[in-house]
Formats: structure tokens, C-alpha cells, sequence
């Protein structure tokens, strides 16, 4: 059975010594993560929910954090969405109890997520075919107790799922009921909503998702089939939806971080950007415009996100230590330790005097992957370089 439990772990300076209280003498590179905007962010996009009287489901795929999931939920643990069974069983260790595990289903992952229910966790799966509600049932058989999934529904042609015309919609629900799985409800993500930067188009996106994802829902309560959770979410639609007339639940992730992909996107300002990576120049090459800092792809993640956007950022924007950004200075190439620092192309700035040894902090493309790099968050207020607790985060699948 798993031992859950709710207990405090935000210590101030947990884990840190006398030689490294400040951002400047903390080891590079580091994780940053400013509490201030996350509880900022945390709180506008709960305040937008309940305004409109839908449930927010965050997704913990960014966070991968207990302390991060606490600033979400002060009181009690409320619904969150996982990516990995390592985190649902995380979660459900410090006291998560209501879960949406919103990958698509193989047999392994069937069978280790009945054991979740099996300890008394309300963890729902997902799925698209009847092959995987026959799994789904035989898995829960052998555990002994009621499978409960999604059908993942299409809404943009952005990965898997159904959509609400596929007469397969009404087969798999059938076969969830011959395999003696609990229909949940449907689920869809607006996955194009992140390759878009129009306000219009993201409205547009959102009541898109909206619609399809009802319709879907109504086609399979007029086959017979209950359908009690209508769940959506993506970051730019939860943050653009105006009419969520049908929809039960919203599921998003990196609203609590934010980062360079949505700051194009246009869901955020730099100032919303909640981590960063600290790093310390090693290196000058003025001949070639280069400043060398110890962060490389395995800090910040190879993921360059903002290549296909209006404005390349490169591999990160880079700030000072107080967080002030350098104009159009960007690691602009990254070896798996190096990162080479300079002025972005067709920009008239000046490379700044950075000399060696001067800490830097770059602002991610993608919060999930850089922070996926890292062991744990340190923790810092607006306007201080004070660490004041460092929050480990979970990995691995």
C-alpha cells in the first residue's frame, strides 16, 4: 500500500550552507524559481476559472513538485493532471488523491496504475481504441477493482484521439462497458493552440476545443453512455477561452512557470516568467561577438521552440542576476556544457561587458524541458538574492 502523506518540505535554506545563501555564490548551473510570479501566475489563471465556474485540474508535468503543488492548493490537495506514473505515485505519497493520468495506455502502465486505484487513489486513465479498454479491464480484474478512462478526443489534429464524427467514438465506449471499464468522460488538448500568436486565432482555438469536445460528449450520452467530465486545457486556450458553456474541467501545465514559447505565443510578458537558469560566464570571445557560459543543452534543455515563432530566442534570453534582460543578447548555440552567448542576428545593440566569472540568468524556451534538466528548484523572491529554500522535484517515468 502506498504511505500517504501531507507534511511540510519548503525549510528556508534546506540543503544550503553558509557559502551559498545568495544567487552569487550559489554553483552554476543552477534552477531558479521565482515564487512571487508563480504564485502570481498560480492565481490568475485559478481566479479566471472559478469566475467562470469550471474546475481547474493543473497539470503537474511542469512543476514535478510537492512544494510547487502546495502553492496551487494551501489548504488540501485538490485535482491535479500527471504525465508519468512516477508522479502520480509521487503525488499520491503526499496525499493527491483525485488524478488524471492524461497519457494514452500500454499494457505496463495499465496494470501499475489499477495498483494506484487499488491503493485508494482516484486515478483516471486515458485512451482511444477498444484494444486498449480490453487491456484496461483485465488489468483492473486482476487488481480487483473498476478501471476508470477517458476518450482522448481530437480537436486539432495535433497527436492522438477520436473525433466526435469517428463512429469508432461509440465502439470504444461499448467496449469499455464489455471490459468493465467506467466511462469518465472525454478529454482533449488543443496542442496547435501553442504554434499560434494571433489573440483572434487563439479565441478562435479555444472555442474550437470547446466545441469539438462537447460534441463529442453529446454524441456519446445520445448513444446511452453517461459522460460526467468534459475536460479540456492548454495553456493558451485556458488563458483565451471566452465561452466554456459544456466544459466541466481545464487542464494546463506551464501557466505556472511560464517561458519564451508563450511569451510568443502571446499568453505572457517576460515579467510572468517564473524560472530561470543561473549560469556564470567562463569564457570571452570578442573577436566573434561570443560571450562562453557554463550552461549548455543539459541545463537548459535542447528544445527550441521559438525557431518556428515570430522571434527566435535561440536557446534562452539572457538577464543579469537581478533579472533585468540584456537587449537582444541570447545564447544563441549550446554544446552539452557550453553556451554561447551573443547579440541576436540584425539587432544594432552592443555586447555587453560581461567579465569572466559574472553570473547570468537565462529565461527558458520550454519550462517543462529545461526544468526537466534539474534535480531541484532554488527559491527566490522578486527583488532578492537571497535562496531561501531549495524544493526537489521528481523525474523519471
Amino acid at each position: 500500500m502506498l504511505r500517504l502523506e501531507m507534511q511540510g518540505t519548503d525549510i528556508p535554506n534546506a540543503g544550503l550552507g553558509e557559502a551559498t545563501e545568495t544567487l552569487g555564490a550559489l554553483a552554476t548551473p543552477a534552477l531558479l524559481l521565482d515564487k512571487d510570479r508563480l504564485d502570481r501566475n498560480l492565481t490568475r489563471l485559478s481566479s479566471r476559472m472559478a469566475a467562470r465556474g469550471v474546475v481547474l485540474r493543473p497539470h503537474m508535468k511542469t512543476g514535478k513538485s510537492i512544494d510547487v503543488a502546495r502553492r496551487a492548493y494551501r489548504s488540501e490537495p485538490g485535482p491535479i493532471t500527471v504525465s508519468t506514473l512516477a508522479e502520480a505515485e509521487y503525488f499520491a505519497r503526499h496525499g493527491f488523491r483525485d488524478m488524471t493520468y492524461a497519457v494514452g495506455l500500454a499494457a505496463h502502465t495499465a496494470e501499475r496504475a489499477m495498483r494506484l486505484r487499488k491503493a485508494g487513489i482516484d486515478l483516471k486513465v486515458l485512451l482511444d481504441s477498444p484494444e486498449q479498454a480490453t487491456m484496461l479491464g483485465a488489468a483492473g480484474r486482476a487488481a480487483g477493482v473498476t478501471p476508470s478512462a477517458f476518450i482522448e478526443i481530437d480537436c486539432d489534429g495535433h497527436r492522438g484521439g477520436l473525433t466526435p464524427a469517428d463512429p469508432k467514438l461509440i465502439v470504444v465506449a461499448a467496449a469499455m462497458v464489455e471490459a468493465g471499464v467506467r466511462l469518465a468522460g472525454i478529454l482533449a488538448h488543443a496542442g496547435e493552440s501553442y504554434g499560434l500568436c494571433a489573440p483572434e486565432a487563439l479565441v478562435a482555438a479555444a472555442e474550437n476545443e470547446r466545441a469539438v469536445a462537447v460534441a463529442a460528449a453529446t454524441t456519446l450520452r445520445a448513444a446511452g453512455h453517461e459522460c460526467p467530465v468534459v475536460s479540456v486545457g492548454s495553456t493558451p486556450t485556458a488563458q483565451f477561452a471566452e465561452d466554456l458553456t459544456g466544459v466541466t474541467e481545464i487542464r494546463a501545465g506551464v501557466y505556472m512557470f511560464f517561458d519564451l514559447v508563450m511569451l510568443g505565443v502571446g499568453v505572457c510578458t517576460t515579467d510572468d516568467i517564473a524560472i530561470s537558469v543561473l549560469a556564470t560566464v567562463i569564457g570571452t570571445k570578442p573577436e566573434k561577438g561570443w560571450i562562453l557560459v557554463d550552461a549548455g543543452w543539459m541545463a537548459l534543455s535542447r528544445d527550441r521552440g521559438t525557431a518556428a515563432q515570430q522571434v527566435d530566442q535561440g536557446y534562452g534570453l539572457v538577464c543579469d542576476l537581478s533579472g533585468k534582460i540584456y537587449p537582444d543578447l541570447i545564447v544563441a548555440q549550446a554544446s552539452q556544457e557550453h553556451g554561447i552567448l551573443a547579440i541576436r542576428s540584425g539587432s544594432a545593440e552592443a555586447l555587453p561587458d560581461l567579465p569572466i566569472g559574472t553570473k547570468i540568468r537565462i529565461l527558458p524556451n520550454h519550462a517543462c524541458a529545461t526544468a526537466s534538466q534539474h534535480e531541484l528548484y532554488n527559491v527566490v523572491s522578486a527583488g532578492s538574492d537571497t535562496i531561501e529554500a531549495q524544493w526537489p522535484r521528481i523525474r523519471g517515468w
